[in-house]
């Protein structure tokens, strides 16, 4: 990670080589922070790993608009929010009533299994998130660091500049904030 804010230092002084190190080496750690994401999406997701990141880092580096990023957190921020949209993007695109509209493909053993627990789609966890935006524009960002990126607790307070202990609390809150709107969203 360090090496990653060295290079986008050394990119925001004009450093043109930094920029084609970069691109592997933030190329490698957003496929496996995607591979964690998509390992938490309900079963029949067709997206892959290397689908998302490719899609998230043609956005990031979309040659026609030149992006300025002044630091890893800002970086992984746009990521975590290119992200979001991809995987929303997908989700509206699969309840389109031209692919089944809200219909839902059960695997055979699947649907032999009870399942526990509440199960959130992409697009009910978007409207939430939109709407805490709303209320607290840094919870917000720090979701989509964790949810989306799937960045550690101390990761994500060093994107954010603040400690991990405020990171915490404002997590703690976020998440049951998130929890009782996604429950009147199923309701």
């Amino acid at each position: 990670m360090n090496d990653v804010t060295e290079l986008l230092d050394a990119i925001d002084e004009g450093d043109a080589q930094a920029s084609e190190k970069l691109l592997p080496l933030v190329y490698e750690e957003l496929r496996k922070l995607a591979a964690q994401r998509l390992a938490k999406e309900p079963v029949g997701q067709t997206l892959q790993a290397t689908a998302l990141v490719h899609d998230a880092f043609v956005r990031l580096v979309d040659a026609e608009r030149q992006q300025n990023w002044n630091s890893r957190g800002h970086f992984f921020g746009a990521a975590a929010e290119a992200m979001r949209r991809i995987l929303v993007e997908n989700a509206r695109r699969k309840r389109s009533l031209k692919r089944g509209g809200n219909l839902v493909r059960h695997e055979l053993d699947e649907a032999e299994i009870a399942s526990s627990g509440l199960k959130h789609d992409v697009l009910a966890v978007d409207e939430v998130l939109d709407r805490l935006s709303e209320v607290d524009a840094q919870a917000a960002t720090l979701v989509k660091l964790r949810y989306f990126t799937g960045l550690s607790m101390t990761e994500t307070a060093e994107a954010l500049g603040v400690s991990t202990r405020s990171a915490e609390r404002s997590w703690t809150w976020a998440k049951a904030w998130m929890f009782c709107e996604l429950q009147k969203v199923h309701n």
